[in-house]
């Protein structure tokens, strides 16, 4: 039994390595199929939400997500009403 216990603790272990908490502007880039400009203008006209440090900009993958649902919504919402 505490091998199961043990192999789960890893297959866990594995998943979290596999999902970075804050991408860089490049990883969001290449996930959302777009270009550094248009990540910036996203940024700053849109509200995709980042976290500065210095320097370094890095983008929260659970708020990527969320952002990404809302804006889903928001079309949805959108297509209804015409």
């Amino acid at each position: 039994m505490s091998k199961f216990k043990e192999e789960d603790t890893m297959d866990k272990a594995e998943t979290i390595k596999h999902e970075p908490v804050l991408l860089t502007i490049p990883e969001v880039m290449h996930i959302l199929g777009l270009g550094r400009t248009k990540i910036y203008q996203l940024i700053d006209q849109e509200g995709l939400p980042v976290l500065r440090f210095g320097r370094a900009v890095r983008v929260s993958s659970t708020s990527l997500q969320e952002w990404i649902k809302q804006r889903e919504a928001h079309m949805e919402y959108n297509e209804a009403i015409v």
